[in-house]
């Protein structure tokens, strides 16, 4: 079984069309495939292949979560940290249920999913018309590599990728 309906290396990612990607996506697709769908989808293929670039690691589109019978937008396994990438197109504001969303799957993964248990987690909410506060990292106190969700706007996700690699790196000298 396929957890996912689109995975791939971050370099094969990055050399790939985005029609290749949203083809890949659609075939694997076993729902309804909406135009808000395949519009989303567009989105979310340019900012991760400009914001992507420097890294090396593996992409995960749509990672299914049997046990809610959800699925996360993006995962991405990059130096030894999940992160957990959940976008809201076409939304300028936080809500309490967005970070809600990505919380659960985070800790879905950290509780649940065994490969996760030992990692980093990172859940960012990705809200292309976010103008918000500064990214805080920080971990969680009940789990110690689980951190706080962060909500970033597409020109600084690469930005805080960097900086969550920098903090896991720091916290395992």
């Amino acid at each position: 079984m396929n957890r996912a309906f689109y995975s791939a290396t971050i370099e094969e990612f990055l050399t790939s069309s985005p029609e290749v990607v949203k083809g890949i996506l659609s075939s694997d697709n076993s729902f309804s495939l909406e135009q808000l769908q395949r519009n989303a989808w567009s989105e979310q293929i340019s900012i991760l292949q400009k914001s992507l670039k420097p890294y090396s690691g593996k992409i995960y589109f749509e990672f299914s979560i049997p046990r809610m019978g959800k699925r996360i937008d993006v995962v991405l396994l990059i130096s030894g940290t999940i992160f957990i990438l959940e976008f809201k197109t076409g939304e300028s504001v936080l809500t309490s249920s967005a970070i809600n969303q990505v919380w659960d799957y985070a800790l879905d993964l950290k509780n649940f999913h065994e490969a996760s248990h030992n990692q980093y987690i990172a859940p960012i909410l990705i809200i292309p018309k976010y103008t918000g506060e500064i990214v805080n990292i920080s971990t969680t106190p009940q789990h110690p590599k689980l951190l706080f969700p962060m909500v970033v706007s597409p020109p600084e996700l690469n930005a805080l990728i960097q900086n969550v690699n920098n903090f896991a790196d720091d916290k395992k000298k």
